[in-house]
């Protein structure tokens, strides 16, 4: 069950300079951030209410953030959705016939298992699952 929007996923070039950015436009101080070497980025949390803004910024030149960035520039990259139960919310969506980027969740940050659905069966957007992890 889809529980609410854990938070959106915006793709910078530069961490330092966006969260200078992002600092002033929320009001905040630096942002928590942490590595996260399995999905090849940095990223940095702004809680907003029962969501938050993530940015990301890629760690690898190969890895799917980088060719985001390349092909679309920088902004919105994903909705994140937080759910109960990671493994039945996909085996229930692929029974609607959705695709997935990732068929096995991986690590994602902040302590959530992640899984993406794949933009061509959302209307182009991609849509990030995740689930806390106990």
């Amino acid at each position: 069950m889809i529980k609410k929007i854990n938070h959106i996923g915006v793709a910078v070039k530069n961490l330092g300079l966006s969260a200078e950015l992002f600092n002033k436009l929320f009001d905040r101080p630096q942002p928590f951030t942490e590595s996260v070497p399995e999905q090849k980025a940095t990223i940095a949390f702004y809680p907003l209410g029962e969501s938050s803004v993530e940015l990301i910024e890629s760690t690898s030149q190969e890895s799917s953030l980088s060719k985001f960035i390349e092909k679309r520039g920088e902004g919105i990259h994903h909705l994140c959705l937080e759910v109960d139960d990671l493994q039945e919310e996909i085996i229930r969506l692929k029974g609607h016939g959705f695709q997935f980027v990732n068929d096995i969740p991986s690590e994602g940050g902040d302590g959530y298992w992640v899984a993406f659905l794949h933009p061509k069966s959302t209307n182009g957007v991609l849509i990030e699952l995740c689930e806390k992890t106990n």
